[in-house]
C-alpha cells in the first residue's frame, strides 16, 4: 500500500509538470519535479490521508501559468493532467483485475494489489477535481470566472487545506464525506467494468466468436 500510495502520488504530479512542460512552461524541469521519485513530490499528510482515506494530495508541481501557450485552455489541461493519469491506471488495474477473475489466474497477492492500485488511483482522482482550493477542480472552476469573484474564490486557498482536515477529524462530516467519495468511486469503478465487458463483447461480434 505504500509502494501504490508513493507511485500514484509521483505519477499523479509528474503529469501535472509535464502536462505544463508540453504547454510552454519549463518550472517543473527546473526544480527536478518531471520525476517519478515519490520523495520529490510527497506531502506526507496527503500521504497518510490517501493510504488511511483512499483520498489525499500532494506538493504541487510549481507552475508559472504566465508561460503557457493559451492560459486558460492550458490551466485546465495542466489541471486534469494529474487526475486523468490516475483515471487511466486504475483503469488498468481494473482491466487486469477482470481479466485474472475472468481466466481464473488471480492469486491474493495480485488481487490485494489491484485492489489498492484501483482505490487509491480512483480516491486520489476524485478528490482532486473537488472543486475547493488549492484542489484541482478549483483550477478548472477558476478559468470561469473573473474579477472580484475570482479573487475572492482563491483567496480561501489558504484556508482549503485546514477546512478539508478538519472534515477529516469531525466524525460526522468525516464519514458523510467519505460516504460521497466512496460513491463516486464505486460509480467510476461500475463505468470501468462497463467499458470492459462491452470491449469484450464488441470483439466478440468483430472476430465472429460466441
Amino acid at each position: 500500500t505504500v509502494i501504490v500510495t508513493l507511485f500514484s502520488i509521483a505519477g499523479h504530479e509528474l503529469a501535472h509538470g509535464y502536462a505544463a512542460y508540453l504547454c510552454g512552461d519549463d518550472t517543473a524541469k527546473i526544480y527536478g519535479r518531471l520525476t517519478l521519485n515519490p520523495l520529490k513530490h510527497i506531502d506526507w499528510i496527503g500521504a497518510i490521508c490517501l493510504a488511511v482515506f483512499h483520498f489525499g494530495w500532494a506538493k504541487p508541481v510549481p507552475v508559472n501559468f504566465h508561460n503557457l501557450k493559451n492560459k486558460k485552455r492550458d490551466i485546465v489541461i495542466v489541471s486534469l493532467a494529474g487526475p486523468f493519469i490516475n483515471f487511466m491506471i486504475a483503469f488498468i488495474a481494473t482491466f487486469i483485475l477482470y481479466l485474472s477473475v475472468k481466466y481464473n489466474f488471480a492469486t491474493w497477492t495480485l488481487y490485494t494489489v489491484l485492489i489498492n492500485v484501483l482505490k487509491l488511483n480512483l480516491g486520489l482522482s476524485v478528490f482532486n477535481l473537488i472543486p475547493l482550493p488549492p484542489l484541482d477542480g478549483s483550477k478548472v472552476v477558476g478559468v470561469f470566472l473573473k474579477g472580484r469573484t475570482a479573487y475572492k474564490y482563491f483567496s480561501f486557498e489558504k484556508y482549503g487545506t485546514l477546512v478539508l482536515l478538519l472534515i477529516f477529524m469531525i466524525p460526522f462530516l468525516g464519514n458523510m464525506f467519505s460516504n460521497i467519495l466512496s460513491g463516486c468511486v464505486n460509480g467510476v469503478y461500475s463505468v470501468y467494468i462497463k467499458i470492459i465487458q462491452l470491449s469484450f463483447k464488441g470483439l466478440k461480434l468483430f472476430f465472429g466468436v460466441k
